[in-house]
């Protein structure tokens, strides 16, 4: 049997009439920028979040750059000052904070979900702490209501990286309506995917969201009239059209992967891997079910030869990587080993029982070398 990390092409054929009608129904419009179809995923999207507003950008990243660069020009933020992010992330997280002008200080995450540390964040906040922007990984909440209460206490502003988070809840609060503003990414592997790259900012200011879409639309909000230096970063008709048919199915979608994930957690009994642990279940999202192993190179091995495809997320800790070597002084401990244990296993909707229970048998029949 061959099972691959992720089949895309599955997932996305079960809509494929619906998502080739909503292009067809851009196609015929004529119209393929900033048009109905925006307008209509926008409020969408925000409502589903709980929240005031959305502004489509063209990437995830980007959604991170608009946002702290709009509270650099509402004098909120200027150059150098201290972004505190978890150690463990995507490279985006780190790359949103250089390319504004900021500095990221690396924080380390908890042992169990990889999250961001609270303590190690409260002993990382000096004079020149701005900003907390803490990743919602795996599709697990961070400690919002503690994070939250520490950047109250110091005057911080909370920017939340939901990329991996579309839909997950904490508390019964949905990713993206806890902080001052939060970055999407639509990537096609995520949990709500586009087919090619899109991403949003959803927040309950609309002031900022109002500088969000100007800066995002070469900073402007008046055709040829040009307020801030601004980019070209919009989430076009065509994608914002295909998020909309899948965001009908988000939830349902979501239900399966918890039941693919639950298949995991209640079979997978081999000493050797160590499990997820979740702060609610019936919450997380499941975008990776990242499993730890202090023989993982040979777990992977191992599974690779029955033909399943796994992943790391991350193999490498952010200062490994050249452009920000600068930052391995950083007191990172956990983080530091967690790229070396940690595997991601095949999970998504139409993973079947019978590929699972492959998926399961594998993982118990393992034995160390």
């Amino acid at each position: 049997m061959n099972i691959p990390f992720l089949d895309l092409q599955a997932v996305n054929h079960e809509y494929a009439d619906e998502l080739k009608a909503a292009c067809a129904r851009v196609i015929d419009s004529g119209w393929y920028i900033g048009g109905v179809e925006l307008t209509r995923f926008e409020q969408a999207f925000a409502e589903y979040c709980e929240v005031a507003h959305a502004i489509g950008t063209g990437n995830g990243l980007d959604a991170l750059v608009l946002v702290l660069r709009a509270w650099k020009e509402q004098g909120k933020l200027q150059d150098g000052d201290e972004v505190i992010v978890p150690s463990n992330t995507f490279i985006a997280t780190v790359s949103a904070v250089v390319e504004t002008g900021l500095a990221p200080i690396l924080v380390d995450v908890d042992p169990h979900t990889h999250n961001l540390d609270c303590v190690a964040v409260e002993a990382a906040i000096g004079s020149k702490t701005r900003v907390l922007l803490p990743v919602h990984l795996y599709g697990q909440l961070a400690p919002m209501p503690e994070l939250m209460a520490i950047a109250e206490r110091h005057g911080l502003l909370v920017l939340e990286d939901c990329a991996q988070a579309h839909g997950a809840r904490l508390n019964g609060r949905r990713a993206g309506s806890w902080g001052h503003a939060a970055a999407f990414s639509f990537y096609p592997g995520k949990n709500l995917g586009a087919l090619g790259d899109a991403g949003a900012v959803v927040t309950a200011d609309a002031e900022l969201a109002r500088l969000v879409r100007a800066l995002g639309n070469y900073g402007s909000s008046i055709k040829y009239q040009h307020d801030y230096p601004g980019i070209n970063s919009r989430l076009d008709e065509i994608q914002a059209a295909m998020l909309h048919v899948k965001l009908k199915h988000l939830d349902a979608d979501t239900e399966r992967r918890r039941r693919v994930a639950e298949r995991y957690l209640s079979r997978v009994n081999n000493p050797l891997i160590g499990l997820p642990r979740v702060t609610e279940r019936a919450a997380h999202t499941w975008h990776l079910f990242v499993v730890d192993c202090p023989e993982r190179d040979a777990l992977k091995e191992h599974l690779a030869q029955q033909g399943i495809q796994t992943n790391i997320h991350y193999p490498l800790p952010i200062p490994r990587h050249r452009p920000y070597a600068e930052l391995a002084l950083s007191p990172v401990m956990i983080a530091a080993g967690l790229h070396e244990r940690i595997l991601s296993l095949p999970i998504y909707p139409t993973l079947g029982e019978a590929e699972q229970d492959y998926v399961i048998s594998a993982l118990n029949q393992f034995s160390a070398r």
